[in-house]
């Protein structure tokens, strides 16, 4: 059961404005069969945003609910990796409109992994088109890439990097934080935990394809 706070300070067009974030992030695995398992991701973000200069995007409450299923092998493959693929789906549950998008959205997700050692490498992939929703909110068609990696020491103190990189079609634009984390696994009676920091500094790229006229 991850839980994750993320609190973020803009600069730009959206200077001074910050948003607090507390994720809920249940994982829970099925076993289907001897060979395959069905694990399900599901997302739900708490939101708090302020001093943004546009009213309607400074709103606290529930955002959209991202959920998502892998279909896994059980066994890795014979190069070690582990893998799965799905759909994803994202539900229009924001409690204001300045917090989510107002769609229903479906597209496939996949994750593939390996772990050598102390050291973990892997990628988590998504692709989410709108379907259905509120016709007066822009489309979605946003692709997201997360290749991550980490090392973990003899003292269960894990440390690595990631990217959340997400591609807007719509609008043609990139944002690419690059997030840094140090973990510590520990135990609290029976249950084992871990507790982890992480900073990041995000990049927001515009990037259209040249034209060529006639």
């Amino acid at each position: 059961m991850p839980v994750q706070y993320n609190y973020d300070e803009y600069g730009g067009l959206n200077d001074g404005a910050t948003s607090s974030r507390l994720y809920f992030q249940p994982v829970v695995p099925f076993s289907l069969n001897e060979d395959w398992n069905l694990i399900t991701r599901t997302i739900i973000p708490l939101v708090d945003q302020q001093d943004f200069p546009l009213p309607a995007m400074n709103e606290s409450g529930l955002g959209d609910i991202t959920a998502s299923q892998f279909f896994s092998p059980k066994k890795p493959t014979a190069g070690g990796w582990i893998w799965g693929v799905g759909p994803i789906e994202v539900l229009p549950t924001a409690s204001e409109d300045g917090l989510g998008t107002g769609k229903w959205g479906l597209g496939p997700t996949f994750v593939i992994l390996r772990q050598k050692g102390p050291w973990t490498v892997g990628y988590l992939g998504a692709h989410i088109w709108s379907v259905a929703g509120d016709d007066d909110r822009a489309d979605v068609n946003a692709t997201t890439m997360q290749p991550f990696f980490s090392y973990t020491t003899k003292t269960y103190t894990t440390v690595g990097a990631y990217t959340e990189a997400l591609y807007d079609w719509e609008s043609e634009e990139w944002q690419v934080p690059v997030i840094v984390q140090a973990g510590q696994l520990f135990k609290i009676g029976p249950q084992i935990m871990q507790l982890a920091v992480a900073g990041k500094y995000g990049l927001r790229l515009r990037i259209t394809a040249p034209r060529v006229g006639v």
